[in-house]
């Protein structure tokens, strides 16, 4: 938890991204392929990894895929990687087909969390308000949750409710498939139950342990994990406040971006935590 020693009133004023520096705003077209090949590579190595029936690696390869699955499609629901209208939401719809999520789901949920949190009419954010057993359980039914949350946001844009219907049908689809294959292949669906069962642990791992015991202020609602391999492990998605500070900042920057926060965090009294 983040603690902020002087009072709000006290408190000098967040620096602008003017003063932080606009070059964090920055995507390079290599740092854009990077972001959006990599799932993909790490796709194709969980198909290696099943074609020499390395199963003890599949697990691990697809927490590596969930990381970059995660990072590129936050990355493109706050339109910080430069794509276009149409190119974002193919992006959207197949970063989120490669874990059976929702990508235009989880843009409507995210957007709202920014806007709202901690309010109750934020749906994305309500693991933060649970109790930690029940964040916990919360995991099973969170996605459909926020799925159905989208589809009646969605309801006076038809356009939005056939890329959230495509999606749904692309997941439960897969996992047909996934049957289907088994005497060939148990490789679909191992994959699936692998993704699936990971997606539980979001409401505790994205949300709940972030927000825990948040605070009334914007530097006080969410904490902030510094250091150099476990951010790195993560594609540095573990500097939370920044991001909730400037959400247009892509995940690349966000490092550079709490290098630049550190002397006016001092000076306001925001304690980070430091991880390797």
């Amino acid at each position: 938890m983040n603690q902020v020693l002087t009072s709000p009133t006290e408190s000098p004023p967040l620096p602008t991204l003017d003063d932080l520096g606009v070059d964090l705003l920055t995507t390079t077209r290599r740092q854009r392929w990077r972001a959006c090949l990599r799932p993909f590579i790490l796709l194709a190595l969980y198909i290696v990894a099943v074609w020499l029936e390395w199963w003890w690696a599949t697990p691990f390869i697809v927490f590596l895929i969930f990381v970059a699955i995660v990072t590129v499609t936050h990355d493109v629901v706050h339109g910080s990687l430069g794509l276009s209208r149409r190119a974002t939401e193919w992006a959207l719809f197949v970063f989120g087909a490669v874990l059976l999520e929702s990508g235009h789901a989880y843009r409507y949920s995210h957007l709202q969390h920014h806007r709202w949190f901690p309010a109750d009419n934020d749906p994305e954010g309500a693991p933060a308000r649970m109790p930690l057993w029940q964040a916990i359980l919360f995991g099973p039914v969170f996605l459909p949750w926020l799925w159905w949350y989208a589809w009646k946001q969605a309801k006076a844009r038809p356009d939005q409710r056939v890329w959230l219907l495509a999606e749904a049908s692309w997941a439960v689809g897969f996992c047909l498939v996934g049957v289907l294959l088994w005497p060939i292949t148990p490789g679909v669906a191992v994959y699936a139950l692998l993704v699936i069962v990971g997606s539980w642990v979001y409401p505790l791992l994205t949300v709940h342990l972030p927000h825990r015991n948040f605070g009334p202020t914007p530097l006080t609602q969410t904490g902030s994990l510094q250091g150099r391999i476990t951010p790195a492990l993560f594609l540095e998605l573990t500097y939370h406040l920044e991001h909730h500070l400037y959400p247009s900042v892509p995940s690349h920057h966000l490092a550079e971006l709490g290098r630049r926060l550190d002397p006016y965090f001092d000076q306001v009294g925001v304690k980070r935590t430091w991880v390797p």
